[in-house]
């Protein structure tokens, strides 16, 4: 994987003016640093990163080739006016032999798609514009005219503007060693024991494909409340929705329904579902923004599961393991709340669950149980140095549904006033409070494109 640029010790030094403080340095990050980098050579940018590998984030840094994008090649271009910039990328990477703009390929090679981004500015005169600090950022203080970033090693950074991209909410590791997380790896696990998995989603299909790889032969169980799976991607042809057709004025099962009368018409066509979920992507965001926050309240208590396994759809390789493992009954699924993990007097782990329907708690004795619930994480409760000092100075607040920071249409962070900060803006899955739908490639390359030009024209003026 490429490890570029390299991360110098010193923070940059000169004239703060046309100069931007990138506080992530994951997907987000590196792609609201290319853009700025590409709109106007008088802009400036210093990415702060505590991780070894830019682009990679949470994402995409895993090392295990069968963790595949759910979304095709010609739709994962860093750059929405040049969709076929990663397929001409990979065409020129070994990796890429065989690939063709309808293919899946690995999250590890997007990751280093996403870090050789960054390339153009890691030599010669292009250089100065871009610096990278292996660093955790503390703090962010506002001033007149602009702002100072305070890290772990005891630098300053001054920039113009700052702009939070900072990715997942990350709960901290279980202090119980109970469980483990969705994100570790799969090493150390006896072949032939029983492995129980939280949850249902996309994180649940890469640690099934993973265990399966390593050659393990025991039993599989997942468990989530309604059971859903992710569904497989196929052909599909977006039905032309017009924002303007969509019922707006009905109430979030309302809105469901007519969705499904749309996925029935489609298949009546000749078509699928898919249709009519893709056909409504383009306007998810304006419609999140549209409903009045009971309705988003809604939304999330009783639809969104359903909305996540269509809307997030995975290859039809991957669903293909999948099914095959549940034929053969080494995958097994369950639906119920998991309630609490246990350690038996043996040393072994048990997962306490209430099956749906009952009310008697049920153990499940297993070597490990891994904790894929997801990634909505109450952003305060798992805060960062940073997001801490943020809330607890009133610089910013999290939203009432506790999904992410408060922000306004433009990106810009908003305090506990209600007041929209001129030089503090958040970026990704921090702002999802705002946009819901922003942790795709699509989606963020869409929002950090049209906010590059915004800052060029307000931080070159």
């Amino acid at each position: 994987m490429t490890r570029l640029p390299a991360f110098p010790s010193a923070a940059p030094a000169g004239d703060h003016a046309g100069h931007v403080l990138i506080v992530g340095g994951g997907a987000s990050g590196v792609l609201m640093a290319a853009h700025l980098l590409s709109r106007s050579d008088d802009l400036r940018v210093t990415i702060l990163e505590a991780a070894n590998l830019l682009g990679c984030g949470l994402a995409y840094s895993t090392r295990d080739p069968d963790h595949l994008l759910n979304t095709r090649v010609h739709n994962m271009s860093a750059f929405p006016d040049d969709p076929d910039h990663f397929h001409r990328w990979l065409q020129q990477r070994r990796e890429g032999e065989g690939a063709t703009e309808h293919s899946f390929v690995s999250r590890s090679t997007y990751g280093a798609y996403l870090s050789d981004l960054l390339r153009p500015w890691t030599s010669g005169e292009a250089a100065r514009r871009l610096t990278c600090l292996r660093r955790t950022c503390l703090r962010v203080e506002e001033t007149e005219d602009g702002v100072i970033a305070h890290l772990d090693g005891g630098e300053a950074v001054r920039a113009r503007l700052a702009v939070l991209a900072t990715g997942h909410v990350l709960p901290p590791p279980d202090p119980q060693g109970l469980l483990s997380g969705a994100w570790e790896g799969v090493e150390g696990i006896d072949p032939d024991a029983r492995v129980v998995i939280i949850g249902s989603g996309l994180s649940m299909v890469d640690q099934v494909l993973s265990l399966m790889k390593s050659g393990h032969r025991g039993p599989i169980v997942t468990l989530s409340r309604r059971g859903q799976l992710p569904r497989p991607h196929a052909p599909t042809r977006p039905l032309p929705i017009r924002f303007e057709e969509i019922p707006l004025d009905r109430p979030i099962s309302g809105l469901f329904r007519w969705l499904r009368d749309l996925a029935r018409r489609a298949e009546a066509d000749g078509g699928t579902w898919r249709d009519a979920v893709d056909g409504l992507r383009p306007h998810v965001s304006a419609i999140w923004q549209a409903l009045p926050i009971g309705e988003r309240a809604r939304f999330l208590r009783h639809a969104v599961s359903w909305w996540d396994v269509h809307r997030h759809r995975i290859p039809s390789a991957s669903d293909a393991r999948i099914s095959d493992a549940v034929e053969r009954g080494q995958l097994v699924h369950r639906r119920g709340a998991f309630l609490r993990a246990e350690r038996a007097e043996d040393g072994s782990l048990r997962a306490i669950i209430r099956p749906h329907g009952l009310h008697e708690e049920t153990a499940i004795r297993a070597a490990r149980i891994i904790d894929c619930r997801g990634i909505r994480h109450d952003p305060e409760r798992n805060a960062t140095p940073l997001i801490a000092d943020l809330l607890s100075s009133g610089r910013a607040r999290v939203d009432p549904l506790r999904i992410g920071l408060e922000v306004s249409e433009d990106c810009r962070v908003i305090d506990a006033a209600g007041h929209a900060s001129p030089r503090l803006l958040a970026i990704g899955p921090v702002s999802r409070a705002a946009f819901w739908e922003i942790t795709a490639i699509p989606d963020i390359r869409g929002q950090v494109a049209a906010l590059a030009g915004r800052i060029a024209q307000t931080v070159t003026a």
